[in-house]
């Protein structure tokens, strides 16, 4: 018996894709939001965690949803290379697209479970774009910020920087995803899935 944690912010969609995996034998699959994924995870022990990388709170490389051992697999929006990078950094085995049949997500959970990786066909240039990501880590923090609403002073104060190199990153940013200004920069990135 596999056991799959599904993680997701959207009660009602966690609760049909659990239903969905319930439905199969072979599976058992419990439910939880972000902020109860650790305990959940803690006291159901799963073999396979299924997140939606899009959602607020998602995967980092820090903090795994499933716990020490838990495979991770992905459901991603296809377009957003910037989120499959996170997924990657996150050490996902598996990746399906949200626009893939039921039957793809089962083939994947079955081949994760079994210590292999998967990535959907139709994510495949998602993934070469994702490697070719122009901002670095730094850019992206600077970026992440600005798209909060913060301002330049209030980015140099969070990360110790001073205004005119977190001017300088935002140049560079401009510069290196062909946006006109900072808005702009940022609905690139967005789109992208990198912030």
């Amino acid at each position: 018996m596999i056991r799959v944690l599904v993680v997701h912010e959207t009660r009602l969609l966690r609760s049909a894709l659990t239903a969905l995996l319930r439905d199969e034998e072979g599976i058992d699959a419990v439910a939880a939001c972000w902020r109860s994924a650790p305990g959940r995870a803690r006291s159901f022990r799963p073999q396979v965690c299924v997140v939606d990388v899009d959602c607020a709170g998602s995967v980092s490389s820090a903090d795994p949803p499933g716990g020490p051992g838990c495979a991770l697999l992905v459901l991603a929006s296809a377009c957003r290379p910037g989120t499959l990078r996170r997924a990657i950094a996150a050490r996902a085995r598996g990746f399906v697209d949200k626009d893939a049949p039921p039957a793809r997500l089962l083939h994947a959970i079955n081949l994760v479970a079994a210590g292999k990786r998967y990535v959907d066909h139709s994510l495949t240039p998602d993934f070469l774009e994702a490697a070719d990501m122009p901002l670095t880590p730094r850019e992206l923090s600077v970026l992440s910020l600005a798209a909060g609403g913060a301002s330049v002073s209030e980015i140099a104060r969070e990360l110790h920087l001073s205004s005119g190199t977190v001017r300088n990153y935002m140049a560079a940013i401009n510069r290196k995803t062909g946006a006109r200004n900072r808005v702009d920069a940022i609905r690139i990135s967005q789109g992208a899935g990198w912030v």
